[in-house]
């Protein structure tokens, strides 16, 4: 297997005046292609920060992020927000759906990026609402969907570009539990479909949909276990 995401010693600082307020303190963490990890820890721990160097979001003050064989950790910004477009796909607790477009044209936005063509756009932006099963949504706007179809359009949009990583912050947050079960055995089909996700979540029932459980405290990695506990049932 192939690494995806190598940090290496990964610091991050941040500065008030001349005061240094350090946030990651030396994280080391690999994961490789077609895992299933979740990212936890409480309020304050960097997770938050970790996951904005993960997503090419932000950089380290010293270390090295090597992102599918790429030395993202010295890039400047114009260099990441390609890498972003190419290699992730993010999904976020708010959905981020651009409300004047149908769920067809919020899907194929990551290929108007990528510079693919009109008619190429459409077939693999509705290839992907079938995916998730919304191809009866395509013509739909935000405004018109539930939490759960809006969270499956996020999907099939992170999904559109076939990145190397989905990256999902909070991917249940604002649904509902029966809905945030739907939502997770869709992850569930998207790893066993070969993809790498890296969840980061805080609640536990969440994390057990995966196969290992990354917790971060105090801005260093404090467990790194294969989860024992994983949710199988996958319809």
């Amino acid at each position: 297997m192939k690494d995806v995401i190598s940090l290496k010693d990964i610091r991050k600082s941040y500065y008030l005046g001349k005061q240094e307020l350090p946030v990651l303190k030396g994280i080391n963490l690999v994961i490789q292609e077609n895992e299933y990890v979740a990212l936890m820890g409480p309020s304050g721990s960097g997770k938050s920060t970790l996951m904005n160097i993960i997503g090419c979001l932000d950089t380290p003050t010293s270390g090295t992020y090597i992102l599918n064989g790429q030395d993202v950790s010295r890039m400047q910004d114009d260099e990441l927000a390609n890498v972003r477009n190419v290699e992730i796909g993010f999904v976020f607790q708010q959905f981020n759906l651009l409300p004047r477009l149908t769920a067809w044209e919020n899907v194929a936005l990551p290929l108007i990026y990528a510079g693919v063509g009109k008619q190429d756009r459409e077939e693999r932006a509705r290839a992907m609402l079938d995916k998730v099963g919304l191809s009866d949504r395509a013509h739909h706007k935000p405004n018109e969907l539930s939490g759960g179809q809006s969270q499956r359009v996020a999907i099939a949009r992170a999904l559109v570009n076939n990145p190397s990583l989905i990256l999902a912050d909070e991917p249940t947050g604002n649904l509902d539990t029966k809905t945030s079960v739907e939502i997770m055995e869709l992850f569930s089909a998207i790893h066993e479909q070969g993809n790498t996700v890296v969840l980061v979540t805080h609640e536990e029932d969440i994390a057990n949909f995966t196969k290992r459980i990354v917790r971060v405290r105090d801005g260093v990695v404090e467990t790194d276990k294969l989860n024992a506990q994983t949710i199988t049932e996958v319809h």
